[in-house]
């Protein structure tokens, strides 16, 4: 007899010996016949027996062979029971010992067969962990009824490197973020498979389809149980789509088939800008996507009845055969199930009139969700149906004609019982629960559910992609619970830069910061301090700018959102100070011009006509202070001080759905200006009186007008749309228009260059900074303007550590010096491209390049090619 051993190369054959006589009981118990069953019975007693006696003269060479120490010989043919007295394990170098006894299932103390099926159990299960090359059990020896085993195992080389060959470096950085291979995890058929196919999977999006990839394992002579990979990538051609051609079409032209596969396409040479790649997974969608466009079109039995992609040389052609079926129109539509709403107000709701195309898509969005008005489920679920459901059923097709019965299920209506938000680790929950339009004890609305989503995004305090609504209904109490998750993101934003603001002016440097997410009332809370306290929403900016001794401007602002905590009317305040200086050709200051001012402000929402109005009144003081400063243009005004006392009160609505990237909604503005009427009360002659003395107390009314709105063209290109426009003058018709506050164009808006004080600077790129003026004003400002601007917007990246889009656009724009002078359509216009990158902690910051068509009388050189830079939301 042999000594007993087992091991990975041999538990098949010794598990068949203690398998035969359960497969023969499992044959008798099927009925089969008494002659087939003895013949079995026959056959494997007999190779039993053989292999019995093979056990006993050779060792097993199969999986499983066991063998025996010198101090004891086991019987195949007679097993006898042991306990187990010890376990110890040879060739572990780097895993521990006793996991991998625990791994067996083995304990020292437990009773086991020898020879048995519990030491081929212990092996699989360390097999199937993937750490070992080989393994096997011994009997290191046996006293009396005890035994003592002996894992023997050889541990799986260890990941030191891995290099690629065949692609250039910068793939390579790409692929070691694909693959999930790492420096010292055990290297197996598994992770080698795994890696073949991430990278594969990599270049076949890209259209390679024809890669191939050669993984080999490599000897690592500077680290012990080591290797490295040396993976090398032949990505091959690039598989393209040589021609796409569709029969079987007789009603849809192939040209607007073709449109409709998005990510398939023929190549054409002169056409850059299209992909023609082939992609298996983007053509099968694309297939997917046609017969759809088809459902659309009232084809609803439409299918591709086969698809070849026939290889020509390294790229493909394409044919498709489609059945169109018949075109199907809708005929009669009835509802059942309806109690609370009549049949011929669901049948308004749903637009849908007798003789229309039938297009499943387009029923689907009238009865769930319709984004261009109502639809049947807001109309339930508005008024707190939130159980509510509809199915169309398609009760009669008949020739090109279906009959539909709309099947509803109304339910109860629901009451919010618990509102729940989770996510916020710096905003408080109050100022997150005054932001919701879900509140407990009222009927449930999903139309208030969107707009709570919509007002927690323009916070600007949490992630906009990553808000989360999840109605939890209770179907038993009627009741639902709404829970709001958000996702912080950094709102707090330090401005410092430096930029040309021309030859005039020079360099100009900038130091801001502002607090979006303030707290007053931790204030003295000092471990709520991150740099300052945070979570109340209240917002504290401060702003310093300056060009050495020529320019400085210093701003403070501080704004409470909730003024008392119990309904949204704000408070802020505001104080601000300015200087220009004038200097000769010594560098000596020769005149300045200094603004001060402060301004309250208040305002309320409104919830007339609806709850995205709101209402902010303000007052102002501004001083103006003159000496000796020649390049104001303020009707040649050059020294004094003049007052200006303002109140301004706007009233607006806003419906964006994203501060940053807007991709529906609008806003809309009238803001009216108004000081007190001075010309009323003071005692002067127009005629003849100095100008000094004249605007001594600024007087004039104000009014503008600001209307923006996008509109999605396609995912998420959007379009968007402005105007704007405004107007200044007097109320005695005898005094002359202020020379303040009039209107400059040109320029970024809110670019370097323009700091013209004591006017109201409007953007108009293509133009420089402060050049579109009437062209008799000897640089003072318009006292009419208006302006309209057309931009596409596409979003490169949307997340919390970076928004950047880019965008196209055209605008025109023009400036006049008096009402008789006005015609809104003649226009200073200029198209151009731009980028605009939003990171929380510099807020959003753009770049444009724009080329101005007309030229400005007396200034030649202002239009033409020109860059522009912007810090902020471009208002106007």
């Amino acid at each position: 007899m042999k000594k007993l051993r087992y091991s990975t190369h041999s538990l098949s054959l010794f598990e068949s010996m203690y398998s035969h006589n359960k497969f023969i009981h499992s044959l008798s118990e099927k009925n089969i016949t008494k002659g087939i069953v003895f013949s079995l019975l026959f056959f494997s007693l007999f190779f039993g027996n053989v292999i019995s006696v093979v056990a006993q003269t050779t060792p097993f060479k199969g999986l499983g062979s066991f063998g025996t120490s010198s101090k004891k010989d086991f019987d195949y043919a007679n097993p006898k029971e042991y306990t187990i007295g010890g376990i110890s394990v040879e060739g572990a170098s780097y895993l521990d010992p006793n996991a991998l006894i625990s791994l067996t299932g083995l304990r020292i103390g437990d009773k086991i067969i020898v020879p048995g099926e519990t030491i081929g159990l212990a092996i699989r299960k360390l097999w199937k962990q993937g750490l070992l090359g080989d393994v096997s059990i011994e009997v290191d020896k046996v006293e009396g009824e005890k035994i003592f085993l002996k894992l023997i195992l050889t541990e799986r080389p260890r990941l030191s490197r891995f290099d690629f060959t065949g692609i250039p470096k910068g793939q390579q950085n790409t692929l070691k973020d694909k693959v999930t291979l790492v420096r010292g995890r055990i290297v197996n058929d598994v992770i080698i498979k795994n890696t073949e196919v991430a990278i594969k999977q990599h270049y076949i999006q890209k259209g390679f389809n024809n890669i191939k990839v050669n993984i080999v394992q490599k000897k690592d002579t500077t680290l012990a149980n080591s290797i490295r990979l040396e993976i090398d990538v032949d990505k091959g051609k690039k598989v393209r789509i040589e021609d796409i051609e569709i029969e079987g079409n007789e009603a849809i032209a192939d040209k607007k088939l073709k449109r409709k596969m998005k990510k398939t396409k023929e190549f054409v040479a002169w056409n850059i800008f299209r992909s023609s790649k082939f992609i298996p997974k983007e053509f099968k969608n694309d297939k997917q996507s046609l017969i759809a466009y088809y459902n659309k079109q009232g084809y609803r039995d439409a299918y591709v009845i086969s698809d070849t992609v026939k290889k020509e040389g390294d790229n493909v052609k394409i044919k498709l055969t489609v059945n169109e079926g018949n075109k199907y129109h809708y005929r009669n539509i009835t509802w059942s199930g309806n109690y609370i709403h009549s049949d011929t107000l669901l049948s308004s709701v749903l637009g849908i009139r007798k003789g229309d195309v039938y297009n499943p898509e387009d029923l689907q969005k009238r009865m769930s969700y319709n984004p261009t008005g109502l639809d049947i489920t807001s109309l339930y679920m508005d008024d707190g149906y939130l159980f509510f459901n509809i199915q169309p059923i398609e009760v009669r097709v008949e020739n090109d004609s279906i009959d539909i019965e709309m099947r509803i299920f109304e339910g109860d209506q629901a009451t919010i019982s618990k509102v729940i938000v989770t996510g916020n680790t710096r905003t408080r929950d109050h100022v997150i629960l005054r932001e919701v339009y879900t509140v407990p004890g009222q009927k449930f609305s999903r139309s208030a559910l969107l707009r709570t989503q919509q007002q927690l995004s323009q916070l600007g305090y949490f992630d906009a992609e990553q808000i989360g609504i999840n109605p939890i209904p209770n179907m038993a109490d009627g009741t639902v619970d709404i829970h709001y998750s958000v996702v912080e993101k950094p709102n707090d934003q330090i401005e410092l830069s430096g930029g040309w603001g021309g030859g005039t002016i020079g360099f100009i440097g900038t130091l801001g910061l502002t607090f979006n997410n303030f707290s007053s009332s931790r204030l003295l809370d000092f471990s709520s301090w991150s740099p300052l306290p945070q979570g109340d929403g209240q917002q504290v900016s401060l702003r310093f700018q300056a060009s050495g001794r020529q320019f400085q401007t210093y701003s403070f602002s501080f704004t409470e959102p909730w003024l008392g905590g119990k309904k949204p009317n704000s408070f802020s305040i505001s104080l601000q100070h300015s200087k220009q200086s004038e200097f000769n050709f010594s560098r000596e200051i020769t005149g300045n011009f200094q603004v001060s001012g402060i301004t309250l402000a208040l305002g309320r929402r409104l919830r007339v006509p609806d709850n995205y109005f709101t209402l902010s009144n303000s007052l102002s003081f501004l001083r103006y202070s003159l000496n000796n400063y020649t390049r104001a243009g303020f009707r040649n005004i050059i020294d004094g001080s003049f007052n200006n006392i303002v109140f301004n009160t706007t009233l607006s609505r806003s419906s964006v759905d994203s501060p940053i990237y807007p991709r529906n909604g609008s806003t809309i503005s009238l803001s009216l200006g108004l000081t007190p009427p001075y010309s009323s009360f003071r005692n002067i002659d127009y005629q003849t009186a100095e100008d000094v003395d004249i605007f001594k107390f600024v007087e004039y009314h104000k009014w503008m007008f600001d209307n923006t709105w996008y509109t999605p063209i396609a995912g998420d290109l959007v379009f968007s749309a402005r105007a704007h426009m405004g107007f200044i003058g007097s109320y005695n018709k005898n005094a002359p228009t202020s020379p303040f506050e009039r209107f400059i164009l040109g320029g970024a808006g809110l670019g370097f260059g323009n700091l013209l004080l004591g006017s109201d600077i409007i953007g108009l790129r293509g133009y420089e900074d402060n050049s579109v003026v009437p062209s008799d004003s000897k640089r003072e400002g318009g006292v009419a303007y208006n302006k309209f601007v057309m931009e596409l917007r596409y979003p490169v990246t949307l997340n919390q550590a970076a928004s950047i889009f880019v965008l196209a656009f055209a605008e025109g724009g023009n400036n006049w010096g008096s009402f008789q002078d006005f015609k809104p359509f003649d226009l200073k216009r200029s198209a151009g491209v731009g980028a605009r990158i939003f990171m929380p902690a510099f807020g959003l910051l753009g770049i444009d390049w724009a080329y101005g068509f007309d030229q400005i009388p007396g200034n030649p050189a202002a239009n033409g090619p020109q860059f522009h830079f912007t810090i902020g939301q471009m208002l106007r």
